[in-house]
């Protein structure tokens, strides 16, 4: 293996290897990826950084194994709904039933469920809680309180778990922006999303601060769901953005911070929304200046420009020490020039009051009998797959939950014409 014996049909074969003596062995690693691992742990502040070839749904699956495993109990854990479709699967993997902390502030868009430390505090208060997971930064760029939820979480002795897939890049853009600086125990980092890493690339780190139990466990963890065949190729992108970490990247990705900062100044002066709190992400609030975030993202691409993400209301524009200015330029010629109308009324806000009920467990529902069926028909069905649009892989409704007729509006809003039902 691999089959092509690096032949050059697709262009990278020669570097396409396997297993091999001398080329280490990921979930076993005692040589060059071993060494590669503890480079990026050094440049991150970790005290153990694991490799993921399989992005951070690897890594998620793996930090709730690893408490599950520390405490040798089943665990629960609470989280926020804006959760990625990996915290879900590893919970029903792992038999796990979240316990749900819903925003105090009112919630407009799929994406947004801006956690507070009071809202964490008060659910800590109310039951035991081994471990709070968190997205942060969220899909839309906006940043939780970690600090401060890390401290609740640790004077009441749970862990904090952080799904850091977007803001990899945050270690380097400033001081204390990254969760590893803010008391996070556990942080996942997709390297791909923000560093020049393949694909599928991410990390696992396990923080100075947290127990010393888990870094024997976490290698483990991540075997016990990841591929036995991970991609070389990932891997050493991994490599190489390890050496760039300890070379020219950080200053690449503050200068990168620097220009979007212009791109963002500019839509202020205009009266275009930017709400995204993260320095190197553009989340426009299309609805707010007389557009459909998807008519907005397909002028966008009129003007040679892709977004990350678009819903009905607010695109996702992300940028990269690797965009150019001419890159630049066009996103600064395209919002100089963008009209702005009157803010899009009369839309129900049903996901503020979105409070489904739950049936069953996660774990019971999604390995139940199902069937698919139009949305229309689903109401008074519970979900038997936890139903979202892929990305962000954030859900509507939650796999053992009833679907109310609001909740089949809210799927149709979002392009979901069909669900699994138990």
């Amino acid at each position: 293996m691999p089959g092509h014996k690096g032949v050059k049909l697709h262009g990278l074969e020669p570097l396409d290897i396997t297993e091999i003596k001398g080329a280490d062995f990921l979930f076993e690693a005692d040589g060059i990826i071993a060494e590669s691992e503890r480079l990026t742990a050094e440049a991150f502040g970790s005290r153990l950084t694991c490799y993921s070839a399989e992005g951070s749904s690897l890594s998620i699956k793996a930090a709730l194994c690893i408490v599950k495993q520390y405490l040798g109990r089943d665990i629960s854990v609470a989280s926020p709904r804006n959760c990625h479709r990996a915290f879900l699967n590893g919970c029903a993997l792992l038999d796990i039933d979240p316990v749900w902390i819903f925003p105090d502030s009112e919630r407009t868009l799929l994406c947004e469920c801006a956690v507070s430390p009071e809202a964490v505090e008060r659910c800590l208060d109310g039951q035991h809680i081994d471990a709070v997971y968190i997205t942060s930064p969220d899909y839309l760029g906006n940043i939780a309180a970690v600090r401060k939820i890390a401290d609740i979480c640790h004077r009441r002795g749970a862990f904090l778990i952080c799904d850091n897939a977007h803001g990899a890049y945050l270690k380097f853009a400033g001081e204390g922006l990254h969760p590893l600086e803010l008391g996070a125990d556990i942080v996942c980092d997709s390297a791909h999303k923000t560093l020049p890493v393949y694909t599928g690339g991410a990390y696992l780190h396990i923080s100075k601060t947290a127990p010393e139990g888990f870094d024997a466990l976490a290698k483990p963890a991540m075997a016990l769901f990841g591929s036995t065949s991970p991609s070389y190729l990932i891997m050493q992108s991994l490599d190489k953005c390890a050496d760039m970490l300890h070379g020219e990247l950080p200053d690449m990705i503050r200068n990168c911070c620097e220009r979007t900062a212009r791109v963002k100044q500019l839509m202020r002066r205009r009266g275009i929304p930017d709400i995204s709190e993260e320095p190197a992400k553009i989340t426009a609030a299309a609805e707010k200046i007389g557009y459909d975030g998807g008519e907005l993202a397909e002028m966008l691409r009129g003007a040679m420009i892709e977004c990350e993400y678009s819903d009905p209301g607010a695109v996702v524009l992300m940028c990269s020490p690797f965009n150019t200015e001419r890159d630049f330029a066009r996103l600064e010629d395209f919002f100089s020039g963008l009209e702005i109308r009157p803010p899009l009324t009369g839309a129900d806000n049903l996901l503020s009051e979105l409070r489904p009920e739950k049936v069953m467990s996660i774990r019971r529902a999604v390995f139940s009998p199902a069937e698919r069926i139009a949305a229309d028909d689903a109401s008074g069905r519970i979900a038997a797959r936890t139903a979202m649009s892929c990305q962000p892989s954030v859900a509507i409704v939650m796999a053992g939950e009833r679907i109310t007729p609001e909740i089949v509006k809210i799927l149709k809003k979002y392009g979901i014409l069909e669900t699994d039902v138990i």
